[in-house]
């Protein structure tokens, strides 16, 4: 979600609602405190999701795939991981007696969820399934999740079919996806039941709609939801049907209510995934849905909270190659064609849209295609890239870190990535700041950016939400 990926999303959010869009301001442009992000790895000039994530959840760059390692480890071995591991936002937050969620419309076990919770010599090694020939006793990562942070109080999301034992058919899709599904035979989903009934804990398991509206928050300490085998679906075809799947928005709103409860505060990760997957596919359209949908969530956690208590921190692990250029009129549809008059036509005489890509699978081959008679505005309508690619790439530019609540002042100019998870531990006295709050004396709450809060909640969008205690010493 780079910083054309907001513009753009702006003027959607206005068209949709009768305006010509370019004036529009979207929930987390109105938080007091930006800054910029430096998205590079330690071994990457533009690098993957893994990498940068681990950069804002445990506060080290990193190399390329790696999931919560320093750089010294290697990508592919598992012997790296070994000492290489560091400590990162659940490790934090549980250490410290708060409790901790994770939301994502992507696998609950891809990259940037991760990063939160696991130790993996690869983005890639999200179930068993794809650890065959691996040696040396890493875990997967949907392993990991399961049986190394049973104190998870919130687990929604897809990927399912890492979870559930190769014998097993898929709720859902009523057979097996034998590729994907666990070889050791273990059913992770009932691993993570059995643990809560054995500990008397009131917990629900869910994969649908209709099981998770089923829900009360206030009788409810734990909710993990698997909703596909795979990913979520986008938003613009999201079933929302008895069997179909919650918002992000909604996932959002019933995390926050069950977190809620702690009294310690609590670290939430909500992260509106498709966006990228969209972007790979050069589907801008439905991209830009899924950047409104993640805006929906971050009106969602604006509501629920306290700006007196809760940091929220929106931003980007990283950017695409996506383009909004072409002199296009005001209001013209953020989808459509840009006018072929006076300066806005191109040398060729042949129209082009707003929105173009640098590089992907929808390079056109051989002369350009006259998009006047295409319907650009189709959800399916794939823009044209410059360079020919079978998945169109991450930018390598900077992006917007938005903030509000305790500390958000901390975010005020040009950062290093990894600063962002330092901001975190520094704002919510966890990890290495875990003794910054002691022997501060009490001052009056109203101070949003007051620093002698002890138990901040904390929500990443992403979404990064904190929330902030009085220190009663």
């Amino acid at each position: 979600m780079g910083i054309s990926t907001v513009t753009a999303a702006r003027i959607l959010r206005g068209q949709t609602q009768g305006a010509t869009g370019e004036e529009t301001v979207l929930e987390f442009e109105k938080f007091p405190d930006i800054g910029l992000s430096k998205t590079y790895s330690n071994d990457r000039q533009t690098t993957d999701s893994a990498a940068t994530a681990t950069a804002m959840m445990c506060g080290q760059k990193t190399n390329y795939h790696l999931v919560g390692l320093s750089d010294q480890a290697r990508a592919q071995d598992c012997s790296s991981e070994h000492g290489n591991d560091i400590p990162c936002t659940f490790d934090w937050f549980h250490s410290d007696g708060r409790s901790v969620g994770v939301v994502t419309t992507a696998r609950i076990t891809h990259a940037t969820p991760a990063c939160a919770y696991a130790k993996s010599a690869s983005r890639n090694w999200e179930g068993d399934s794809d650890m065959v020939g691996v040696t040396g006793g890493c875990k997967d990562i949907a392993y990991q999740l399961i049986n190394n942070n049973s104190y998870a109080k919130v687990l929604l999301g897809g990927g399912r079919q890492f979870f559930l034992s190769m014998n097993d058919s898929d709720p859902e899709l009523n057979h097996t996806n034998s590729d994907k599904q666990r070889l050791d035979g273990v059913d992770l989903t009932q691993v993570w039941k059995d643990d809560k009934e054995k500990n008397n804990l009131s917990a629900k398991y869910v994969w649908n709609k209709s099981q998770f509206d089923a829900i009360d928050p206030r009788d409810t300490d734990y909710i993990l939801g698997l909703f596909e085998a795979g990913h979520m679906q986008y938003e613009l075809d999201r079933d929302n049907g008895t069997n179909g799947e919650p918002s992000l928005a909604e996932m959002t709103q019933k995390a926050i209510r069950v977190l809620q409860k702690d009294e310690n505060g609590f670290f939430l990760l909500v992260e509106g995934a498709r966006i990228d997957h969209a972007h790979h596919d050069n589907n801008a359209k439905r991209s830009l849905y899924e950047v409104l949908a993640m805006e929906d969530a971050v009106k969602m956690a604006t509501k629920l909270t306290d700006e007196r208590d809760t940091l929220i921190i929106v931003t980007a692990d990283h950017s695409h190659v996506f383009n909004i250029a072409g002199y296009p009129e005001r209001g013209n549809d953020i989808f459509g064609v840009v006018s072929n008059v006076g300066d806005a036509i191109a040398e060729d005489g042949i129209p082009f849209t707003t929105l173009l890509y640098g590089n992907g699978a929808s390079y056109d081959w051989g002369n350009r295609t006259n998009v006047s008679a295409i319907d650009t505005t189709h959800k399916d309508y794939l823009q044209v890239a410059a360079a020919p690619r079978e998945s169109e790439t991450h930018g390598g530019e900077d992006v917007s870190i938005y903030a509000r609540g305790p500390m958000s002042h901390l975010i005020h100019g040009v950062h290093e990535q990894h600063y962002i998870a330092h901001v975190i531990t520094y704002a919510a006295c966890v990890g290495e700041n875990s003794q910054r709050c002691e022997n501060q004396p009490d001052t009056n709450l109203n101070a949003a950016n007051s620093n002698s809060l002890n138990y901040l909640n904390v929500i990443c969008v992403m979404i990064c939400i904190l929330r902030l205690y009085h220190v009663h010493l």
